[in-house]
């Protein structure tokens, strides 16, 4: 193996690790934080990637700057953190604190109206999000060829990392997010405003996966299966991390990211099976996840 081939093996690992953390940040905090299985985040993240196609097509359509992409990128996310008010109010505050299987069958459902929405307003056709004037090239690394795209999504997805981790462990509603998460009846009696913190958390999973949508929408063909491209791969991350994990979450998609990459070097005829051999070994060895902590009778 050469040096080139190597760099671009972990070029890819690294550009697989950045989407698929991008889409799982949002579900880290609905999944891991408020234990809420959230089928549906994958169809918000596939309503973000079409409100993107549709805000640029409005725009021109053709090739677009990369300060456009960005701010189209970032009003899909505020579109779909809308769309979390709603769902908030009519769904996920009636899912809290009943059983799993109650949890599994209204966000799966909710999942359907997102497919049938798309089906609806878009139809079943395939299409395409022109990628950012200034992204469309490649860097070259000796022979190893690195195209500006990618770059850019490992760009978002280390600034997403950057940005969660400060909010959960630096900031005052971080520490309140937390607080809900452990033990949300003594929140309570502390005079946390329980429901306020649930909703903006809720909120702010949805906006992150609008923003992964939009952010994502020129790496890939559009269409209502969108929803479950990365969703498989958020959960492997959050489950492999520890569950409301940010860094483990980044570690996961990282360690998975790479494995992911060999694969398909070493194994073409068997796609995204050391995925899950990995995903297995972990669950056996550790399974609370590498950050995890462990359940405590």
């Amino acid at each position: 193996m050469t040096f080139a081939d190597l760099a671009l093996i972990l070029f890819n690992g690294m550009a697989w690790a950045a989407a698929t953390f991008l889409v799982a940040a949002g579900l880290t905090l609905i999944f891991g934080i408020l234990h809420i299985l959230n089928f549906a985040h994958g169809g918000f993240f596939m309503i973000g990637a079409y409100i993107a196609f549709t805000l640029l097509q409005l725009a021109g359509g053709g090739g677009v700057p990369l300060w456009l992409y960005l701010v189209v990128a970032l009003a899909s996310g505020m579109a779909v953190a809308v769309l979390g008010v709603l769902a908030d109010l009519a769904i996920f505050r009636r899912l809290r604190g009943v059983e799993d299987a109650y949890v599994l069958i209204a966000t799966y459902a909710l999942l359907l109206v997102c497919d049938g929405a798309v089906k609806l307003i878009w139809g079943l056709n395939f299409m395409s999000v022109p990628t950012p004037d200034e992204l469309g090239g490649a860097v070259f690394l000796g022979d190893a060829i690195m195209p500006e795209f990618a770059l850019f999504v490992v760009a978002c997805g280390l600034l997403a990392f950057i940005g969660l981790d400060l909010l959960m462990e630096r900031t005052t509603f971080g520490k309140l997010i937390w607080a809900v998460a452990m033990d949300s009846w003594m929140a309570k009696l502390l005079g946390i405003r329980v429901g306020r913190v649930l909703m903006m958390t809720v909120v702010i999973a949805f906006g992150l996966a609008g923003l992964a949508g939009g952010l994502l929408a020129a790496n890939q063909s559009l269409s209502p299966s969108l929803a479950g491209v990365f969703l498989l791969q958020a959960f492997g991350v959050i489950i492999v991390g520890g569950m409301g994990s940010i860094r483990g979450a980044a570690i996961a998609a990282v360690m998975l990211g790479l494995i992911e990459s060999f694969g398909t070097v070493f194994l073409p005829d068997y796609p995204g099976i050391l995925f899950f051999v990995a995903l297995a070994a972990v669950l056996l060895i550790r399974p609370q996840g590498l950050m995890g902590r462990a359940q405590v009778a």
